[in-house]
């Protein structure tokens, strides 16, 4: 027995009070796209192992031939809107109510690669971007390696460009690079010197390019993760991302806003658990009595559903923020990142205690009814740890707080 949607506790708990009219129009398009081209394949997307013929094409083209890709970028490459940050941030909430996979490889592809690559050059952009825009390639993004993570510092970092007469040379190696086992191309965080420059390197039948295996993961297991290897990579002059010397910087802003999609797609998994469990306990009956009798699960749920309206809250203000022009809009991206993500987790448990037995299910074997809480729960705890740890999202809000000169 296939998996359906429980009612939607957000339409009739949340009033969308923040957000602009074109992003709630945006909000409705997304909601019928991911409903009616990702969650006939949500199941079997957070069900298969890591493999390269497991990569979800048929939704991923169906988000670009919606125009989902479109939203981040300007009326030149994009979709043109007013507020692009809030329209992404509000697409990956209602991703990843249905596939938190699908959420993480949209917010690579269009917030890490796509808006990196904002920052090239017009031919680089045209070669790269346009098709992105429209899902006819994959992108991907690279700073994290063995041995630096949260750490992007210049003595961390080991992935090396030498400059030469006719452009870069690239050798090094990069770890847990989303959408690498399938990507077009790459755009790498690379020590130049004492500084940092980000380079775009094609991946297909590129010399010196070897992508490792797909990582096995707890979940997101749609969302391929891998090794990238440069080994002495030639890469032209225009292929420099920016300003030379100027990646940090870059990254940072972009890794900024990735927190505020990571954020929204904690609020889409924390919304999508709570729907599981207050559906289960309206209508499970125990003890003679249905469980949303006992005053435990109504004020579990009115606990949840106050934290769920804050971390939608704060999203979207970091978002409408970024769309102000405030490269860092801080503390609300950190704040909207660690306190979405762990809410994710928690909400997750939640829903697979409220569920019982049944919450620690995959599908009952009497009669294939299948259940998505346990799902939930494994793919939520990433969020609490990339782009950016939930420790070091602490930190950054403490350092706004206390000073650098107290936090460093």
């Amino acid at each position: 027995m296939t998996m359906t949607l429980p009612p939607r506790q957000s339409d009739r708990l949340f009033h969308d009070l923040l957000l602009p009219e074109e992003t709630l129009k945006v909000r409705q398009q997304a909601r019928e796209v991911a409903e009616r081209e990702v969650f006939p394949h949500a199941r079997e997307i957070g069900a298969r192992e890591e493999a390269v013929e497991h990569f979800p094409w048929a939704p991923f083209r169906a988000l670009g031939a919606a125009g989902l890709f479109a939203m981040p970028f300007d009326a030149g490459y994009g979709a043109g809107l007013g507020h692009r940050a809030a329209a992404t941030a509000t697409v990956i909430e209602e991703l990843a109510y249905v596939s938190s996979s699908v959420a993480a490889i949209y917010d690579v592809h269009c917030i890490l690669a796509g808006n990196a690559l904002a920052f090239g050059s017009s031919a680089l952009k045209d070669r790269w971007l346009r098709p992105l825009v429209t899902g006819d390639v994959v992108g991907a993004f690279a700073t994290t390696e063995p041995g630096a993570s949260s750490d992007l510092s210049v003595d961390a970092l080991q992935t090396e460009a030498e400059q030469t007469a006719d452009g870069w040379v690239v050798t090094g190696r990069k770890r847990f690079i989303t959408n690498s086992p399938v990507a077009d191309f790459v755009v790498v965080l690379c020590r130049t010197g004492q500084r940092m420059t980000l380079l775009l390197v094609p991946l297909k039948d590129t010399p010196g390019v070897r992508i490792g295996p797909p990582d096995k993961k707890l979940g997101n297991r749609a969302q391929l993760t891998a090794d990238v290897y440069f080994d002495g990579v030639e890469v032209p002059d225009d292929h420099v991302v920016g300003d030379i010397g100027q990646g940090l910087r870059i990254a940072l802003s972009t890794l900024t806003y990735g927190r505020i999609g990571i954020g929204a797609a904690g609020v889409g998994l924390a919304q999508a658990a709570f729907d599981i469990a207050a559906d289960h306990v309206a209508r499970r009956q125990v003890f003679g009595k249905r469980l949303g009798e006992f005053q435990h699960w109504q004020f579990k749920l009115a606990e949840r559903a106050t934290e769920i309206e804050n971390a939608r809250n704060l999203y979207q203000k970091a978002a409408l923020r970024l769309d102000a022009g405030v490269a860092f809009p801080e503390p609300e991206a950190a704040m909207a990142k660690h306190y979405g993500t762990s809410l994710a987790v928690d909400m997750a448990r939640d829903a697979i205690q409220a569920l019982g037995g049944y919450g620690f299910l995959r599908e009952l074997g009497d009669d294939g009814t299948q259940f998505r809480a346990e799902e939930i729960y494994r793919d939520s705890k990433i969020g609490e740890i990339y782009e950016g740890a939930n420790e070091i999202q602490k930190w950054v809000i403490a350092r706004t707080i206390l000073g650098r000169d107290i936090t460093g």
